[in-house]
């Protein structure tokens, strides 16, 4: 199965990210594309044998990560270094998966993404709740990009 090209409005909010200077363009790198999404994938199959909500969530966290920057080398973009990085990689993930039943999980990324930076510059709490949703993001977000052909 191949990439599922990106539809002209896709194509238009990509664009728009990279003049606003989120994302950079690339050749697209389709063996690194595929080597993020199978590490999130395996990250998510360690995760049923961690016992802390906090570790849980955090390898969930990455996972998704992880898969924004498959899908981003897929097409051929990358986030601009700099701080803003992972909201960069919300953003497109919005734009990739913005029909249901992904939409719900790319936008729940950048919800997961404040709440980690909460965690991890704040010192709040993640329960266990919280860290079942991650994984059930990830999950859902892995299933997606294989979805359009990225991590096959």
């Amino acid at each position: 199965m191949g990439l599922t090209p990106l539809t002209p409005d896709q194509q238009s909010a990509a664009a728009a990210l990279v003049a606003a200077r989120r994302i950079d363009a690339v050749a697209p790198d389709y063996p690194r594309a595929n080597a993020f999404v199978a590490r999130a994938a395996a990250a998510i199959a360690d995760a049923e044998n961690l016992t802390h909500a906090h570790t849980i969530y955090n390898v969930a966290y990455d996972a998704c990560h992880d898969v924004g920057e498959g899908v981003l080398s897929a097409y051929g973009y990358r986030t601009v270094s700099g701080p803003g990085q992972h909201e960069a990689v919300g953003r497109f993930l919005k734009v990739v998966f913005n029909a249901p039943p992904a939409a719900h999980a790319a936008t729940r990324f950048d919800q997961l993404r404040r709440a980690r930076n909460a965690n991890r510059y704040e010192a709040t709490p993640v329960g266990l709740g919280q860290a079942e949703r991650a994984k059930a993001v990830a999950l859902a977000l892995i299933a997606a990009a294989r979805a359009r052909g990225v991590g096959q």
